[in-house]
């Protein structure tokens, strides 16, 4: 609004950020008694933000230096696992205690200046461990080296946001926010709902379920923030305006992701009980080795990954090394192409 000159073109759009703003701030207080002959402004209001905030967060398109000196790792082994946190959360000694790799380890905050990685070797898999230096508030924006930390991130099949727990869980809030502002959804699923451009025949909006975030009216404003005035939208979830943009930008990553609340050996029994009330949440004690098990097992159960045996003609299975895939993709062809890609060719 700071940067729009003050005219009769630009009463319009001036009009509808101060009313976006407004209706931001009755959401906030009264969270449930927003009307509902709002929602199609507020939904307009958050596509322009989503807009701005992408032209904002985009890489000059000359001179743009790449990934940055230290953080250009290549990808190896079955997954990738990322460590994301404060400065001395602990992260460091984290990745030396799980993977024996050497990680500088100080009682000095940016310790880690670069992405250091290491290998776990759990269950026949070969996990990528990396350590990654400590973010700050406003990383998003580029602050301490946060977008080549976060764009590091946005590659990993899990994120580890590393806690301390003697400090306030607030931290955790303030780093979802840093990495939902680059783009990542943590511990969310794909919104279940199609958008299809076409070349003409206006907006077509429809709905197997009852909306009640979304209507037509909405679409349209969202849409027409992106100059799109024909596509197909079609939702199978009550879904709300945040879903229909992501799918809109197209640039957003759905990661699961552990929160480690570390140095769970400086707080009392009764902390301990409160923050067990946390969803995705792991204790560790990385110094003391306390719960390492138990963190590389959910690391297992959150990455979804299956172990394939192969059988030699005419021998026992080799239970040794293993195939891993995920999950979400373990067909014979999907095991053909993770072995060789011109074992496809020649399969029968």
């Amino acid at each position: 609004m700071a940067k729009t000159q003050k005219n009769k073109a630009t009463a319009h759009h001036l009009g509808l950020l101060k009313l976006g703003l407004l209706i931001c701030m009755w959401e906030w207080s009264f969270p449930s008694r927003t009307c509902n002959n709002n929602v199609c402004y507020f939904g307009c209001f958050k596509a322009k933000l989503a807009k701005l905030r992408r032209e904002l967060l985009a890489p000059p398109s000359k001179g743009g230096g790449g990934a940055g000196e230290g953080f250009d790792v290549t990808k190896s082994g079955d997954a990738r696992v990322g460590l994301v946190g404060f400065p001395s959360v602990g992260k460091s000694t984290l990745l030396n205690k799980l993977t024996g790799t050497f990680s500088e380890v100080a009682s000095y905050e940016f310790t880690t200046l670069t992405c250091i990685p290491g290998v776990i070797i759990y269950r026949g898999a070969k996990i990528q461990l990396l350590d990654l230096p400590g973010i700050i508030e406003g990383a998003k924006d580029g602050k301490g080296r946060g977008r080549q930390v976060i764009s590091t991130a946005r590659t990993c099949n899990c994120i580890l946001i590393v806690l301390d727990a003697i400090k306030p869980i607030t931290h955790k809030r303030l780093i979802e926010k840093e990495l939902e502002g680059f783009g990542i959804r943590l511990n969310k699923e794909p919104p279940n709902l199609t958008f299809r451009k076409k070349e003409k025949g206006g907006i077509n909006f429809t709905s197997t379920v009852t909306n009640t975030n979304l209507d037509l009216e909405t679409v349209k404003a969202i849409c027409s923030e992106y100059r799109i005035h024909n596509a197909d939208v079609s939702l199978r979830y009550d879904a709300t305006a945040d879903d229909l943009i992501d799918v809109i930008e197209g640039s957003r990553v759905y990661i699961p992701c552990i929160y480690v609340v570390n140095k769970i050996d400086q707080i009392t029994l009764e902390e301990l009980e409160i923050l067990d009330k946390l969803p995705h949440y792991c204790p560790v004690s990385a110094h003391l080795e306390w719960n390492l098990d138990g963190l590389l097992e959910k690391i297992w159960e959150y990455l979804a990954l299956t172990r394939i045996y192969t059988k030699p003609k005419g021998m026992n299975p080799d239970y040794e090394d293993p195939v891993i895939l995920s999950s979400k993709k373990k067909t014979v062809e999907d095991f053909c192409t993770r072995i060789h890609k011109d074992m496809l060719k020649q399969f029968k």
